[in-house]
This record gives C-alpha cells, structure tokens and sequence, in this order.
C-alpha cells in the first residue's frame, strides 16, 4: 500500500506566500517523479512543477520564478514553496508521484488535494 499525504494549503492575500508539504509512505521501492498538480473551477488540471529524483525539475510557464519545488528522496517528501501568489493561482493543488513497489512497473499517486485560495 502506498499513499500520499499533503497539507500546507490555505486562504492567503495576493503577493502571500504558502508552502505545500507532500510525504509518501508504504511499500515504496523507488519515486521516480514527484510533483504537484492543480485544478480550478473552469479549467483543466494542470501540472504545476515537478522533480526528478536527479533533480531535474519542469514548471509550468505561469508560475516560473514565483514557485520552487524541492524534494528529500530519503524521507520520501516534497514540497512547493509559492511566492507572491496571484488570484488566477486559486485552486485544489494535488502532489503526486510515480512510484515503483517492485524496482519494474511504475505506478502514479496522489494525494488528497488541498485548497489554495488568494484573494485580492
């Protein structure tokens, strides 16, 4: 059984900052990829910001420069520190991960979601 388990969301003003906090925990052989994803009402699920276990990380044009991911592959955690935080930034944000329990196939997770609200 694997599951993942974030926190850190919250309602915060435009130009506030938040931290999100991700950890796995269960059979977990290997976490190849770790990030966050987020959904908003009226638009598609997006891929917010993701990292490697290499620590190659991808992150959505919109939020370049304003967020940051960061992982500790030993404690299987992550994070997403989000910086002068925009109203259009409101939404449910889910972390992820692709994980392998058997060294083979790789299986992708998610957390519970956790609700990012910015006012103006």
């Amino acid at each position: 059984q694997v599951q993942l388990v974030e926190s850190g969301g919250g309602l915060v003003q435009a130009g506030g900052s938040l931290r999100l906090s991700c950890a796995a925990s269960g059979n977990i052989f290997s976490i190849n990829r770790m990030g966050w994803y987020r959904h908003a009402p009226g638009k598609q699920r997006e891929l917010v910001a993701s990292i490697t276990g290499g620590d190659n990380t991808n992150y959505a044009d919109s939020v370049k420069g304003r967020f940051n991911i960061s992982r500790d592959n030993a404690k299987n955690t992550w994070n997403l520190q989000m910086n002068t935080l925009k109203p259009d930034d409101t939404a449910v944000y889910y972390c992820n991960a692709l994980i392998s329990m058997t060294g083979t196939y790789v299986y992708q997770y998610w957390g519970q979601g956790t609700q990012v609200t910015v006012s103006s």
